[in-house]
């Protein structure tokens, strides 16, 4: 006869980094202008906008895929067709936010992301 106790929990992982920062994502589908958060985690990092304090934009960006809202998920590609532009890097919004200073301004396809951090 075997008796054994089963453990489940859950564990919530903290993030390597969290910064509070004004932030600026202007494309030709999406305008935002507000105070929010950086998180950086170890596979993805996490973008919280807000106005007011309702947060307007969530994304959590991956290397490979963008989720906005954890309910909806798209392939990088796309979110780059459809909200950046297709001649972008799959992975260029994750290396955009894995870095130190943001500031990425597209003239010819009127696209200006900068991050100022508080």
């Amino acid at each position: 006869m075997f008796v054994g106790v089963l453990f489940i929990g859950c564990s919530v992982k903290k993030p390597i980094v969290s910064k509070s920062a004004i932030i600026i994502f202007k494309t030709p589908n999406m305008k935002f202008y507000d105070k929010g958060f950086v998180y950086k985690y170890e596979n993805y990092i996490h973008l919280q906008i807000f106005n007011v304090g309702n947060i307007v934009l969530d994304l959590k960006i991956y290397k490979d895929e963008i989720c906005r809202s954890s309910l909806e998920c798209i392939n990088s590609k796309e979110f780059n067709e459809k909200y950046l532009d297709i001649r972008y890097e799959n992975d260029f919004l994750y290396k955009l936010f894995s870095k130190e200073n943001i500031y990425h301004k597209d003239k010819k396809n009127n696209i200006l992301i900068k991050v100022k951090y508080e």
